[in-house]
């Protein structure tokens, strides 16, 4: 078995429901002890990816980017708890370390996590969004939730043994 990335869906996602809907699709294959890194610019839709995989595993609570509280835990009705994580505002790994977080008992989404969260598994679902229109939704003045409907490129990248006999 080897442990090389390996992409397990590399597709176009047209509209912020599909976005939801790649989430749920994501959360059929989730399980205590996952970790996944969302990456993308501001407005790509990865809190509305984690509002669908949310949603799919029954969580309880708002789904909602956690960017002030850094991280959220969602009980979920059965199975393992959701936690959010926003790494946007760290500056360094080690913060998102004295975050105190159950990585094992857990199924853990990172948004803005590349280069925070290398070491902490094995086995990583990379989720890269990429805006059509290339289009920062900051600069539109537009909240990161608020982003009109548009394509987007969407490549999940599995990392680790856990992965291997995964499809998508």
């Amino acid at each position: 078995m080897t442990d090389a990335p390996r992409v397990l869906l590399d597709t176009t996602v047209s509209t912020t429901d599909e976005m939801g809907a790649l989430g749920a699709r994501l959360a059929a294959v989730l399980r205590a002890g996952d970790l996944v890194v969302l990456t993308g610019p501001l407005g790509a839709g990865k809190t509305t990816l984690t509002r669908g995989l949310g949603a799919a595993l029954g969580a309880r609570g708002q789904v909602s980017s956690p960017t002030f509280v850094l991280a959220r835990t969602h009980p979920t009705s059965a199975g393992p708890d959701l936690v959010h994580v926003d790494a946007y505002r760290l500056s360094d790994p080690v913060e998102l370390d004295d975050l105190d977080l159950d990585w094992d008992a857990a199924i853990v989404v990172v948004e803005w996590g590349r280069g925070f969260v290398d070491g902490i598994s094995d086995a990583v679902l990379d989720v890269e969004i990429v805006r059509a229109t290339g289009a920062d939704a900051s600069t539109d003045g537009l909240d990161p939730d608020d982003v009109p409907d548009e394509p987007r490129r969407v490549v999940v990248t599995a990392t680790g043994a856990r992965w291997a006999d995964t499809a998508l």
